[in-house]
């Protein structure tokens, strides 16, 4: 069984992407998990409902800006490996305010670099060369790709908004701590994910409450934005395949060659909700509303995953069009999972208009 005897910390393990790794490592492995999480706005311990009495889980509220206390982690769990998953990550959001976006996802990022490091360097040589640290990152950070294209390993940064900078910026550091310190790190690089537990404020769960609620469905711009969709229990399975296998010092692009403009994933979403929850006012697809774009907004990200299916034989699991069917059926069927986070006070107002 994969991981026996290991303790695997995961930073931001309450988030969406960190939740789901929790599950996989709970579900489908013998790790020792510590799931390590400032619990923000957009962390909720109700995505990982295995959790609960598990003999394999430990969670710390724990800020990764926090040396102090990652040290004290560090000394009473002696992890074997860091998935780095803390970070805040919606683009509108830094926007309106990147100094937290400056705070956790760079900060954070050299605090636990620093931690990891001093803890690597009083392990024995054996546990030295087992030790990994993977931090792991976005498509985003490679800025907007023309018609034509996909991002590879060795495509250049050019990150466009706060979120993409400042998750470019760690991801230097992690580089760094590697050539540097010699730190074992991995790197990867994500497109965008979907799927069950996703915080409301992103497109596909946002599109799905407003659809089931009857309310028109904005879309920034012409919605010819161009996003390569992976499935989140998909992602969490590469991840702990770069973990396991993964060759230290690289990095891996995580994608499931799954494009899509942003129009055709709030028209997917109408045809399913039409399908399993019809309206009494007709097709959905006539309440999409046509908004101000994002300023700054990339263009298209499409992610080459060529080097992590050759090299560690992953595979996406889920096309878009099963992993979409089975994301609205999880928000319909899951509703009272959002509905409260809607109870507690979180508003889907516009945000990012700047």
């Amino acid at each position: 069984m994969r991981f026996r005897g290991s303790t695997i910390f995961v930073t931001g393990g309450a988030g969406f992407i960190g939740s789901a790794v929790i599950r996989h490592l709970l579900d489908e492995t013998e790790a020792f998990v510590v799931n390590i999480d400032k619990l923000t706005y957009a962390s909720n311990l109700d995505s990982i409902p295995q959790a609960t009495g598990h003999p394999r889980y430990r969670f710390a509220q724990v800020d990764i800006c926090d040396e102090t206390a990652l040290r004290a982690l560090f000394d009473r769990h002696e992890p074997k490996a860091v998935m780095n998953l803390a970070a805040e990550s919606h683009v509108d959001r830094s926007i309106d305010g990147p100094a937290e976006f400056v705070r956790t996802n760079i900060v954070g990022t050299f605090a636990l670099l620093q931690e990891a490091l001093q803890y690597w360097r009083r392990l024995d040589p054996r546990s030295r060369a087992s030790f990994r640290f993977l931090h792991v990152s976005t498509d985003e950070v490679y800025g907007s790709l023309g018609a034509q294209g996909l991002f590879s390993e060795t495509t250049p940064y050019r990150p466009n908004s706060p979120y993409s900078a400042s998750k470019a910026s760690s991801d230097h550091l992690v580089r760094a701590w590697r050539e540097t310190f010699e730190l074992p790190t991995l790197v990867t690089n994500c497109s965008n994910n979907y799927g069950p537990y996703q915080f409301p404020e992103k497109l596909i769960p946002h599109m799905i409450i407003r659809g089931l609620a009857g309310e028109d469905l904005p879309v920034y711009g012409d919605g010819r934005n161009v996003r390569d969709w992976l499935y989140v229990e998909d992602h969490a399975l590469a991840l702990t395949s770069v973990l396991q296998h993964g060759r230290v010092g690289e990095t891996y692009n995580i994608g499931a060659r799954s494009e899509r403009t942003n129009l055709d994933v709030v028209h997917a979403i109408c045809d399913v909700l039409d399908q399993i929850r019809p309206s009494n006012r007709g097709p959905r697809r006539a309440s999409v509303n046509f908004v101000a774009d994002r300023p700054g907004h990339d263009r298209r990200y499409a992610i080459d995953p060529t080097k992590l299916e050759r090299e560690l034989g992953w595979r996406a699991e889920q096309d878009f069009e099963t992993g979409i069917e089975k994301t609205v059926a999880w928000y319909v069927a899951q509703q009272r999972w959002w509905q409260e986070i809607l109870a507690r006070g979180y508003k889907t107002h516009r945000q990012g208009v700047a």
